[in-house]
C-alpha cells in the first residue's frame, strides 16, 4: 500500500511539473522573442511545446482526479486539480491560435487595392532587409485574400484628400504605429506597428487618392517574417478602415 501512494505522490510531481513547465514556456516564449532573448521561430516552437507539455499535464493531473474517486487512492485533491488548472492554462492559448492559424491563409500581405497595391518608399531599405522583403506576392496571394476577407475593400470618404490625409494620419497615431513617413503630396502614409506577445514588425502603407469630390483610401499592411500571420494583417486594415469610416 506505502508503494502506491509513493507511486501517487510521484504521479502528481510529475503532473505538477509539467504543468509548471508548460505555464512557464508559454509566458517566455513571447516576450524572450520581443526582447530579443531568442529568435522568433525559437519563441513559436516554445509555444508549440507548451501546447504539448501542458496536455501531457492535463492527462495526468485528469487521470489522479479520477483516481480519488477510488477509496484505496483517495488523497487531498489540491495538487492534481491545481496541476490540471495550471495545465489548461498553458496549453489553451497555442491550442487557440493552431484552430485560428487553420481557419485563414497563410499569407502575410493584405492590400484594399490587389491589382495595384500601395508602394512601400520610406520603408523599403527595411522591406529589404527583412525576409518577406517589399513585393506583392501576385494573384495567388490575391485570389487567398479574396476568399478569406471578401470585406477588405477601399474605403471612399466624401472629404476631400489633404482632410483624408489627415484623418488618416490622426488614426494611424491613435492605433499606436510608429509613423515613418507622411507625404501629404504623394497622399501616402508609411509606418510600422509591433503586435504586443511577439513583439513581429508589420509594416502599413495608406494612400490617399482623390475620388470624384472625395477621397478613395488604400490601405497595405505586411509582416516582415513569417509565412502566414494568423489574420493579424487582415484585422489590422479592418480596425484601421473602422477608424476612419
Amino acid at each position: 500500500m506505502q508503494r502506491k501512494f509513493d507511486a501517487m505522490a510521484s504521479a502528481r510531481a510529475i503532473a505538477m511539473a509539467l504543468a509548471v513547465a508548460a505555464l512557464a514556456m508559454l509566458l517566455a516564449s513571447g516576450p524572450g522573442s520581443r526582447l530579443g532573448v531568442w529568435p522568433w521561430m525559437t519563441g513559436l516552437t516554445l509555444l508549440k511545446w507548451a501546447a504539448w507539455t501542458g496536455i501531457a499535464a492535463a492527462v495526468l493531473a485528469a487521470l489522479l482526479v479520477l483516481l480519488l474517486a477510488v477509496p484505496r487512492w483517495r488523497a487531498r485533491p489540491g495538487v492534481p486539480i491545481l496541476a490540471l488548472c495550471i495545465a489548461m492554462a498553458a496549453a489553451a492559448p497555442p491550442l487557440i491560435l493552431l484552430a485560428k492559424a487553420k481557419g485563414v491563409p497563410p499569407i502575410h500581405d493584405i492590400s484594399t487595392d490587389m491589382e495595384n497595391p500601395p508602394a512601400f518608399v520610406a520603408l523599403l531599405e527595411a522591406r529589404g532587409k527583412s525576409p518577406n522583403g517589399s513585393a506583392y506576392g501576385g494573384p495567388e496571394v490575391a485570389a487567398a485574400q479574396q476568399k478569406a476577407y471578401p470585406d477588405i475593400k477601399p474605403l471612399v470618404m466624401r472629404a476631400p484628400p489633404r482632410e483624408a490625409m489627415q484623418r488618416a494620419l490622426d488614426a494611424a497615431r491613435s492605433l499606436g504605429w510608429e509613423v515613418a513617413a507622411s507625404d501629404a503630396a504623394t497622399g501616402r502614409i508609411e509606418a510600422t506597428a509591433v503586435t504586443r506577445w511577439f513583439g513581429f514588425q508589420d509594416d502599413i502603407v495608406v494612400r490617399v487618392r482623390p475620388e470624384g469630390e472625395g477621397s478613395r483610401i488604400d490601405v497595405r499592411s505586411v509582416s516582415r517574417v513569417g509565412k502566414g500571420d494568423i489574420g493579424a494583417n487582415a484585422g489590422r486594415v479592418r480596425e484601421f478602415l473602422r477608424k476612419l469610416a
